[in-house]
């Protein structure tokens, strides 16, 4: 079972977040989303307060523990939402005909060789400095200098953010002992894999930052290409969080997307 939280009442819609903070990850717009909807956010195998998987960590495996969560909690068919790896896990649900509407925000996956040894040489480096820094970022990100030091390559303008934003996903890059397990299989698993037209079950909604530097958006193309049925929309000035940098444009994507 994995760990959630439940707010709001109306039509279900099920977030999962990326490498982070488990689903406190989408507390910047969760408050947004619940006032129209039943937000459920989960927390992965590893992350916030579910164990870490046992046997292989992989794309795959994480989003079989998706699927379970789906049918455990009675939400066939329920809309689905989700940021970075979040993103891909959500995706790979429609590609394999489950859930109902998808919005997959910043998706990992879609890199060219060169593009996913540049995120996992530049990534694995980030994760290692926050790890380093854990005592002090509290303080760290409390400072404007601070967040634009170690933000640069998630915001488009951390300097502009509140440390309650970033400090659960940067403090989750820390702590989370599926962070490492999680880098792998996204830098040394298979990339995503496609759906032809027709054969998801809802609409596809692919956002993504104009400056994102993790998963840069020249992917986008490639993501569009593999689910022709996505369309795709722009979050200008925006970094890898949409939930950071555009809050509200990003709920607005999620809850227009998604029935």
């Amino acid at each position: 079972m994995l760990n959630h939280v439940r707010q709001g009442t109306g039509r279900p819609l099920l977030l999962v977040h990326g490498l982070g903070a488990g689903w406190q990850s989408w507390s910047p717009i969760l408050d947004e989303l619940a006032e129209s909807r039943e937000v459920i956010a989960v927390d992965l195998p590893g992350f916030g307060q579910t164990p870490p998987l046992t046997g292989e960590v992989s794309i795959a495996t994480l989003t079989d523990s998706v699927v379970d969560f789906i049918r455990e909690q009675g939400l066939d068919g329920v809309s689905t939402a989700g940021q970075s790896m979040g993103g891909r896990i959500v995706l790979e649900l429609a590609r394999r005909g489950v859930g109902g509407d998808t919005v997959a925000l910043d998706p990992g996956g879609f890199w060219s060789d060169r593009d996913l040894f540049v995120f996992g040489a530049t990534l694995r480096p980030s994760i290692a400095v926050v790890r380093a820094l854990r005592g002090k970022l509290p303080a760290l990100l409390g400072s404007s200098v601070g967040r634009t030091v170690l933000l640069a390559q998630l915001s488009a303008r951390p300097w502009e953010l509140s440390r309650e934003t970033v400090l659960p996903d940067v403090s989750g890059l820390a702590d989370s002992p599926a962070t490492g397990s999680a880098m792998d299989a996204l830098t040394k698993g298979p990339k995503q894999a496609g759906a032809p037209a027709g054969t998801v079950p809802g609409r596809v909604s692919i956002g993504w930052g104009r400056r994102d530097l993790v998963t840069m958006p020249r992917q986008a193309a490639r993501a569009t290409e593999l689910f022709p049925d996505a369309v795709l929309h722009w979050f200008e000035r925006c970094g890898h969080f949409p939930q950071w940098d555009a809050p509200h444009e990003a709920s607005r994507l999620i809850l227009d997307r998604t029935d």
